[in-house]
């Protein structure tokens, strides 16, 4: 059997001599491996690199095997993102949270439709801090774990919303939560409907998916947040710090 689908490199990792053994996020078939022969040589290790968009061939005789994967090339946004070292670290959490998060041959194509978006904007749109937190909120919403941002949960007010229950997930206005604010998590603005997105708001938010996908997503399987994912909370809240 064998299928052709839009893909997104998410890891290459060598398997013996000159095979790799690759992962993609795809359109159709969600999070999908399979063998590709010559996959870590000079010539084809450039398709393979976390981030780049391509057209994949996957192929076996069982369903339920491995099978090979042949890919041509589509847009290599690693490339693209190689001298910016925000961006490329931006990248490298993307993928590294879609590989640990997704199961394996489950259609995900919201997931797919908004990590494209992320890449297409690491390397031309200095606002993807804001477009990498808002696809986190999406991630959570297609696993089953939505946060519910629209109104507070103590009083229904739909205005001031500026923390978030850590236990439920649910937006708490500032008057609701003054009392409790150092047990809730703050809530930036760009998150409900606000335009203006500060520095210090992309690492709130990162802080707030970070919480929740540690909770339901991550802590489950006995493992933390992704080294890269970590690495990319740091270097922008080292980068925050340094501008205050």
């Amino acid at each position: 059997m064998d299928w052709t689908d839009d893909g997104i490199v998410l890891s290459a990792r060598r398997h013996g001599e000159c095979a790799a053994l690759v992962q993609l996020l795809t359109k159709g078939h969600g999070r999908h491996a399979g063998l590709v022969r010559g996959g870590a040589s000079r010539r084809n290790m450039g398709v393979y690199q976390p981030g780049n968009r391509v057209l994949a061939r996957w192929r076996a005789r069982l369903s339920e095997h491995l099978g090979t994967l042949n890919c041509e090339l589509v847009q290599a946004y690693a490339a693209e993102v190689f001298g910016d070292a925000d961006s490329l670290a931006g990248l490298s959490a993307a993928c590294a949270v879609v590989e640990a998060a997704l199961p394996e041959r489950q259609p995900h194509e919201p997931v797919f439709t908004g990590l494209l978006a992320v890449v297409e904007n690491l390397a031309n749109d200095s606002a993807w801090p804001a477009i990498y937190v808002r696809w986190e909120i999406g991630l959570l919403a297609n696993l089953g774990f939505g946060l519910d941002l629209r109104r507070c949960a103590a009083t229904g007010e739909i205005q001031d919303l500026v923390y978030v229950s850590p236990k439920s997930g649910r937006a708490v206005s500032r008057s609701a939560g003054a009392a409790y604010r150092d047990r809730l998590l703050p809530l930036p603005g760009f998150l409900t409907g606000g335009t203006h997105v500060t520095e210090n708001d992309v690492v709130d938010g990162l802080r707030l998916t970070g919480h929740f996908l540690s909770r339901h997503v991550f802590g489950p399987q006995n493992h933390g947040l992704p080294a890269a994912r970590v690495r990319l909370y740091e270097r922008l809240s080292v980068k925050c710090a340094g501008a205050n």
